[in-house]
């Protein structure tokens, strides 16, 4: 795939269900596929929900997106996967965190943030020309350019991974992207009030101890310091 982004964007969605429209803060909500995508599309990690015997679960996982499905994958012998493949209702959700905004009051203080609420039914991907495709997309994301260098996945070793993933045709974003918002009183108080703003770097690449002596880090790897999540 050479760094191309195999992703769909819709450019709009459909009116929210009750189960995942905004009421608290409500003119934070968005629910057009772009915005939520676009969130998706930057969100390393999520977080899957689901009910066992009663018995509510978060597990957190990486996520990408793939036209408009959501995937999620791990070992064959997790439980999550194990139980939720099976067509089991789930929630997912994924939050980006933009910055600390410290107000004069602690009632006021908050963080920018972009997330995303996702419902719907587990799909396992059963077909191995499918599974290949998306663990593609999933490599390709992290680092463009890095799944053609990479030894060939074995037949054994997708019989080891579970894939799921749900579509996107329920799901909503909220949305904080302001500076400090509180009561006019409270601007004379004497303390410092503002936005502390929050990125995710790339560190120094730390080789693995196999790695022959003077081979170069690849270009895809990024340069410490790179923002890799804007």
């Amino acid at each position: 795939m050479s760094g191309e982004r195999p992703l769909r964007t819709a450019r709009t969605g459909a009116a929210p269900t009750e189960r995942v429209r905004l009421r608290r803060k409500a003119d934070r909500g968005a629910y057009d596929r772009d915005t939520i995508e676009g969130i998706l599309d930057r969100a390393y990690v999520g977080h899957v929900g689901w009910v066992l015997d009663g018995q509510p679960y978060v597990t957190p996982t990486a996520i990408w997106r793939v036209d408009d499905r959501l995937y999620w994958h791990g070992s064959a012998g997790s439980r999550t996967l194990r139980e939720t493949k099976a067509g089991m209702p789930v929630c997912v959700t994924a939050t980006i965190v933009d910055g600390f905004v410290l107000a004069r009051s602690g009632f006021e203080s908050s963080m920018n943030y972009r997330s995303v609420v996702a419902l719907g039914t587990a799909r396992e991907v059963t077909d191995d020309a499918e599974a290949l495709r998306v663990l593609e997309v999933f490599v390709e994301r992290w680092f463009p350019g890095r799944w053609p260098e990479l030894r060939p996945t074995t037949t054994k070793e997708l019989r080891q991974t579970t894939i799921l993933s749900i579509d996107l045709s329920e799901a909503s974003a909220k949305v904080r992207a302001a500076g400090v918002l509180e009561e006019p009183e409270d601007n004379g108080w004497p303390v410092w009030a503002g936005v502390v703003p929050l990125a995710l770097v790339a560190g120094d690449p730390i080789p693995d101890e196999h790695v022959p002596a003077g081979m170069p880090v690849p270009g895809h790897v990024p340069a410490p310091g790179t923002r890799i999540q804007d």
